[in-house]
């Protein structure tokens, strides 16, 4: 009986360890890919004005670059932004975590490619559902998430560190 239980938690081990390493299974690029942003037709917005990140040919293995957008970003957005640029520290243990993308939101990269950051909410006794996505390290992709990773928008930072 003993032996049975051995044997079933080693399979139950290595079936979490397949699934968790099933995006480094299929090839997938390191580099970028995608087409400049300048080239890159308009974005659909949603109602509330951001960046809608669902394509109609999402599940036919296209990874397209979300479009860079002009967004005004909180006010918090700015310490955390300085932050990520001088490497911490970050006040959350979760900051400079692995951003998984499950969902598949943005476009697909190795696993570590992205990393989160968490942006401030005035009055909110938890982390609250704001967010700064990295790509790459250095940091060379930036999207702002304000409703928990459900869309972002993707934003360039100006010369003197603000978003543009």
């Amino acid at each position: 009986m003993r032996r049975n239980l051995w044997l079933i938690a080693a399979v139950v081990v290595i079936g979490l360890w397949a699934w968790s390493q099933r995006g480094l299974l299929s090839p997938q690029p390191t580099t970028s890919s995608h087409a400049p942003v300048a080239k890159s037709q308009p974005a659909a917005r949603d109602e509330a004005g951001r960046v809608e990140t669902r394509r109609e040919d999402a599940g036919r293995g296209h990874d397209e670059a979300l479009p860079i957008a002009s967004i005004a970003l909180p006010p918090e957005a700015s310490d955390t932004l300085r932050r990520i640029a001088s490497g911490g520290p970050f006040e959350h243990r979760q900051d400079g975590g692995v951003f998984q993308n499950r969902e598949q939101r943005l476009p697909r990269q190795p696993r570590g490619y992205y990393r989160e950051y968490t942006v401030e909410t005035p009055g909110s006794a938890d982390r609250g559902a704001r967010r700064i996505v990295t790509g790459g390290r250095p940091p060379s992709e930036y999207y702002y998430t304000a409703d928990h990773y459900r869309s972002f928008t993707r934003f360039d930072l100006r010369t003197d560190g603000g978003a543009r």
